[in-house]
């Protein structure tokens, strides 16, 4: 991909994420470039995966369910086997593994402390899990919905 490509792709990222429904008529006026072009640019980004439109559910605004954090220690030998139950967690939406103290580090959305406390019970039967901690979300400080890419990327 040629530098400016790269950098009409990241132009286009930081407008979706301040936008995700930004017209593509909107994107090509303000970066000077034509439709045809923002159109066959996100449809690379989207068909190579390197982008998802997809909506972004903000817990404060639904008034509803129980939001957290879980950190995850595992067993070394058996990393791979504890991601892949993990990600079958319809709870979590979001999981990542780390370098650290922790090995996972994952979001989950509970409708009720009942709930809360079956997912618990599925935790505790994830063989190879050695401990885990959650946290309740208590209010977001900032919040992105997707991380921030900067305005232009490194060479």
């Amino acid at each position: 991909m040629s530098i400016e490509n790269r950098d009409i792709d990241y132009k286009i990222f930081r407008l979706l994420q301040k936008n995700g429904r930004i017209p593509n008529t909107e994107i090509a006026k303000i970066l000077g470039i034509s439709e045809a072009t923002v159109r066959k640019r996100l449809q690379n980004l989207i068909q190579d995966e390197r982008i998802q439109v997809i909506a972004v559910v903000n817990p404060f605004k639904l008034k509803s369910g129980i939001m957290g954090n879980l950190r995850v220690q595992a067993n070394k030998k058996q990393l791979e086997s504890v991601g892949n139950e993990l990600s079958h967690l319809d709870e979590l939406w979001y999981i990542a593994q780390l370098a650290g103290t922790a090995d996972f580090d994952a979001e989950y959305y509970v409708s009720s402390q009942a709930e809360f406390g079956r997912f618990m019970d599925k935790l505790n039967k994830i063989e190879g899990i050695e401990t885990f901690e959650t946290s309740l979300l208590v209010r977001y400080v900032k919040y992105a919905g997707t991380p921030a890419f900067p305005e232009k990327p490194d060479n």
